[in-house]
């Protein structure tokens, strides 16, 4: 048994995360903002019931340490961050407060712990498949040597939280692995996200009125569900390698209008699908794709489910 932190446990991928390593037998610590009950309802009450929650906010150095000091964690993962990108980018100054000088404030308590002989722990530090920014559709999928090239303020932010947490690991003996997540999604995901979405709007079409699906760009993205990213997590956590990057992607790029049709068709609503001048954004990555080559040789992880899964859960989420 591991005692595991996840900072920003509340959050959609933290208690994902926690039922998976409830389910392994390991001791389970959330951390984030506020309580448990600010997230999405995902844990049972029986699984509530087995984490513990620590109130704490990763702008602050205090609550940092008083989180690790009541934790006692062997391994963290650190997923606390503003994680909706158009948030990231109507504040920037406060993005890099969290995303980026958070995970300093993390690894450098875990570090001055690690000094002291008081606690010996794992950092997986959670970064986004948008770090690489964009790229010609025949260099997909992206390996991790591919080149960085952030164009928004959430890209960035994860970009500078992974050159921080690497340059900590390298200056110290804290195990350090670091993720570039692409998209990934399930039950309790957030409403404001794609498939969420497009689920949503396929479902409000069974009632009649125009049978117009809408979308903007038709841009191809690499989905995992939430289940396989949890598990990636945890191989990260026991199997992967200090001081390295890890993409966790399926490597199957699927395009908006495809995953619409899937929607449509899982739901079975008939309707025309089509593009809205006012939803298509000027800026946007046409195709990101990830190879998961690495993090599969590694830790011996492998994607068991795909992105009709995750429609065919959101369905079942939506009608139940």
């Amino acid at each position: 048994m591991t005692r595991f932190l996840l900072t920003g446990g509340g959050g959609f991928v933290g208690q994902w995360l926690a039922r998976l390593l409830l389910e392994r037998g390991h001791d389970v610590a959330l951390a984030g903002v506020g309580s448990l009950d600010d997230g999405p309802r995902i844990l049972t009450g029986s699984e509530r019931a087995h984490v513990r929650w620590i109130a704490a906010d990763v702008r602050s150095q205090a609550d940092v340490n008083r989180m690790l000091d009541a934790a006692q964690p062997g391994a963290v993962v650190h997923l606390a961050g503003v994680a909706f990108p158009p948030d990231a980018d109507r504040d920037p100054a406060a993005t890099y407060d969290i995303n980026a000088l958070g995970a300093v404030r993390v690894l450098s308590a875990l570090v001055a712990r690690s000094d002291a002989g008081t606690l010996d722990a794992v950092a997986v530090v959670v970064g986004s498949g948008l770090q690489y920014g964009a790229h010609s559709a025949d260099e997909m999928p992206l390996r991790e040597d591919a080149p960085q090239r952030p164009l928004t303020a959430y890209a960035a932010t994860k970009t500078a939280q992974e050159v921080a947490a690497l340059q900590i690991g390298r200056a110290s003996s804290l195990r350090v692995v670091c993720t570039r997540s692409f998209n990934h999604s399930g039950v309790g995901h957030g409403a404001q996200y794609l498939l969420p979405s497009l689920v949503s709007r396929v479902l409000a079409l069974r009632g009649g009125g125009s049978r117009q699906l809408a979308l903007g760009n038709d841009v191809v993205r690499d989905y995992l569900h939430v289940r396989d990213v949890a598990a990636a997590y945890l191989a990260l956590a026991e199997r992967g390698r200090a001081g390295e990057v890890y993409n966790v992607s399926s490597g199957v790029g699927v395009s908006v209008r495809q995953l619409a049709a899937d929607a449509l068709l899982r739901a079975g609503v008939n309707a025309d699908i089509s593009t809205e001048p006012s939803l298509v954004r000027a800026m946007d990555i046409p195709v990101l794709v990830g190879s998961p080559d690495k993090l599969e040789r590694d830790t011996g992880w492998r994607p068991a489910l795909t992105h009709a899964d995750i429609i065919d859960d959101l369905l079942h989420a939506a009608t139940h």
